[in-house]
């Protein structure tokens, strides 16, 4: 199986269409939507891979819910399909997030390249975003620990890495992470 797949169209047959190429090629379509509402559920439900969506549909557009679904990481990607090739619609396509467009009417030979690629490029951003978040942490529980350094520094009159070493020891000695010690000492000093 090469992926979850959420299939929005308001034509049933367009999205009868893109299911069954996409069944062909080893994906699982896990839903089918008919309006944008119906895609942002959908997503809920199953956190697919891809969302292949129109964007002119009733109710709530594919501009909308695909921006949602983004938004809220409902989805590894967005790819929306379009009768319309204006470079107004692309614009917006790209300003909500979408990884990828295909200009309607689809065929294998486009669609199926485009749903590799744009799964393929989701999870690659996934795992940035991961090791960014990571990084993030990392850097803050970094900024807290160098803070209550200076504090014991000031406090104690200690040298860096005597206050280094007590910052280790409390966090050994209590077993818990030097970031929530030094959070403690931080906190009680502001």
């Amino acid at each position: 199986m090469n992926g979850k797949i959420v299939v929005v169209d308001d034509e049933p047959i367009t999205r009868m269409d893109i299911r069954e190429m996409l069944e062909e090629a080893d994906y699982k379509v896990v839903g089918e939507a008919s309006d944008g509402f119906e895609a942002i559920e959908l997503c809920k439900k199953h956190l697919p891979d891809l969302v292949i969506m129109d964007v002119q549909m009733p109710i709530l557009d594919g501009l909308k819910a695909g921006k949602r679904i983004i938004s809220e990481q409902l989805a590894g990607g967005v790819i929306l399909l379009t009768a319309f090739s204006d470079k107004q619609t692309i614009e917006k396509a790209s300003s909500i997030g979408a990884i990828g467009y295909l200009v309607k009417p689809l065929d294998e030979k486009s669609l199926i390249p485009m749903v590799e690629v744009t799964i393929a490029k989701s999870k690659e951003i996934r795992k940035l975003e991961q090791d960014l978040s990571k990084l993030s942490q990392k850097m803050e529980e970094r900024k807290a620990v160098e803070k209550a350094k200076g504090i014991l520094m000031k406090e104690n009159g200690c040298t860096e890495e005597e206050a280094y070493q007590t910052l280790r020891k409390l966090s050994m000695d209590r077993r818990c992470p030097m970031m929530e010690i030094a959070t403690t000492i931080v906190m009680s000093y502001d």
